[in-house]
């Protein structure tokens, strides 16, 4: 081969290293992102990089293939923001949707956790326009809500641990033979409505906490439904 001609064929391989590196680069690059322009990134093309949103943040996660790739465990994910079936379970239809509405602040709070982790784990590829951001890059007032729902959920949170934390809660044990059983080790065992639980997922539950002889005409503490009122341990079913 001549000296020109393999001058010729060298250029226009490293032209072709060049195109590709620059594709990469373009990829891996944050930018803004349309709906339209992520559905591609679902992990079908294999020449692509397989990108994810959550809460209008993108992150690449090409590394989790095996997962978010075709036949994976958590492919309902990729190439779209299913913000919402993170915390609802529900991967088909009309649950694939970035819409929060009706979601307890509990459940939000939950939803900026799996964000945090994909921060820390993967690669940020940029932002979609819609819902949470606007076409300049810059955080929608629904964001703003959505995040500061998180934050008011962080601190029931943690307001409700600490007033449990003062009324220490019941020991129990479960077999398929006895069934359920909890006890107290000082105390009696008591169901007690979490008050907090109203704000943080829309819901009312209860707990079984062991409360000392002299607090056991508190308002709201229900004795197990077979049990004798000063009894260390009940029977449940």
């Amino acid at each position: 081969m001549a000296l020109g001609a393999r001058r010729l064929l060298g250029l226009a391989v490293l032209a072709a290293l060049l195109a590709v590196v620059l594709q990469l680069y373009r990829l891996r690059k944050p930018r803004l992102w349309t709906m339209e322009e992520l559905a591609v990134h679902n992990g079908t093309d294999e020449s692509l990089p397989i990108l994810l949103g959550i809460l209008g943040s993108v992150f690449d996660v090409t590394k989790g293939k095996s997962n978010y790739g075709p036949g994976g465990g958590y492919h309902h994910f990729a190439g779209r923001d299913a913000s919402r079936a993170f915390v609802s379970g529900n991967f088909t239809g009309d649950g694939l949707t970035d819409s929060l509405q009706g979601l307890s602040s509990m459940e939000v709070n939950s939803i900026v956790d799996w964000r945090k982790f994909y921060f820390e784990r993967y690669i940020f590829a940029g932002k979609i326009v819609g819902r949470y951001y606007d076409s300049e890059g810059n955080p929608t007032k629904y964001l703003k809500g959505i995040e500061m729902k998180a934050k008011r959920g962080a601190q029931l949170l943690e307001k409700q641990k600490s007033e449990e934390a003062k009324i220490p809660s019941c020991n129990s044990k479960w077999s398929q033979q006895e069934g359920g059983e909890v006890w107290c080790e000082t105390g009696y065992p008591r169901l007690v409505r979490r008050p907090g639980d109203i704000a943080l997922t829309g819901q009312v539950s209860q707990r079984c906490a062991c409360y000392k002889e002299e607090e056991l005409d508190k308002p709201g503490l229900v004795v197990y439904e077979g049990c004798d009122y000063l009894s260390t341990s009940c029977k449940v079913s």
